[in-house]
């Protein structure tokens, strides 16, 4: 699988020869390895592509991401047949055990807040972040006392002021954390689809309306590697420096199993694993990113 994030801004036709994606600007003539590539976010509408290469990155599990007018992502484009037998992996999904599927939701929904909490600690707020992780213990299967939305209060709060909310649209941080988190949910869908499962039918997530309930399950744990890097920016805009930033978090380190890896491999072994743990029912199959070795050492590599 491919680890590179490849971004096309403007006026160009993308087509495919000889295993690599061709890219045909004005100026000039680009070409990547499809074994390289991860992702290709496409976002000009201006962009032309051939079914060719649709197909080609189709049968290299790449995720294309299609942008709107205002260069937001509007669309993805995966695989309906992700693995060699999709159809046993959707038969096992739709009997997964609920007692396993909370027993996971728990177990994503604390380290979801052990990021949170050292997202706190890196900035300095370590009161705040000793809450969050007392909330930890008192976590129900479920989450049926909401200690992720008390987590998210806090935490939400501590670092953009109190007079923040996630659902105030005009605020540019949210601007700016939602693109985050639709690059991330793309990839994770990626993934899902990639081990021959349904977005659609989640963990816990269970809306009719949502495509995308089990990525939205899955992705929780990585968002707070996205939030690192919304903190550092200096929320003037949304443009396409900041989204290109923002895309860039996929290429940035996480460690995970003991081992540094790109984000979207690390995102795999995540993915592999909390699926493995679930068909299992063994929560010691689950791996999880190190927050404290990936929020502080790899910085660099942002």
């Amino acid at each position: 699988m491919g680890w590179r994030t490849v971004v096309v801004s403007s006026t160009a036709k993308l087509d495919y020869k000889l295993g690599y994606l061709v890219v045909r600007s004005s100026e000039e003539v680009q070409r990547v390895h499809l074994s390289e590539i991860s992702v290709l976010l496409l976002e000009s509408t201006s962009i032309s592509l051939t079914a060719y290469l649709l197909c080609e990155l189709a049968n290299a599990k790449i995720s294309v991401i299609f942008c709107d007018q205002k260069r937001n992502p509007h669309g993805q484009y995966i695989p309906l047949y992700g693995n060699h037998n999709s159809s046993d992996q959707i038969r096992n999904q739709i009997q997964w055990k609920d007692d396993a599927k909370r027993e996971v939701w728990r177990a994503i929904i604390a380290q979801k807040i052990k990021g949170q909490a050292a997202i706190l600690r890196k900035y300095n707020h370590k009161e705040d972040s000793e809450k969050l992780l007392s909330y930890i213990p008192e976590i129900e299967p479920r989450d049926v006392t909401n200690r992720e939305g008390h987590a998210a209060k806090i935490y939400f709060n501590r670092l953009f002021g109190f007079d923040f909310t996630r659902d105030n649209d005009e605020n540019v941080i949210n601007a700016e954390l939602n693109y985050g988190y639709a690059i991330l949910l793309s990839t994770v869908n990626r993934e899902v689809v990639y081990n021959g499962y349904l977005t659609q039918i989640g963990i816990h997530h269970d809306n009719m309306f949502n495509d995308f309930n089990l990525s939205s399950d899955l992705m929780e744990p990585f968002r707070p590697l996205v939030d690192n890097v919304v903190l550092r920016l200096d929320h003037s805009e949304l443009d396409t420096k900041t989204k290109h930033t923002l895309v860039n978090v996929l290429n940035q380190r996480v460690f995970i199993d003991g081992k540094e890896q790109y984000f979207a491999n690390a995102l795999s072994i995540y993915v592999k694993s909390v699926i493995t743990a679930i068909e299992s029912n063994d929560l010691t199959r689950l791996k999880f990113p190190n927050y404290e070795l990936s929020l502080y050492e790899s910085n660099s590599n942002v």
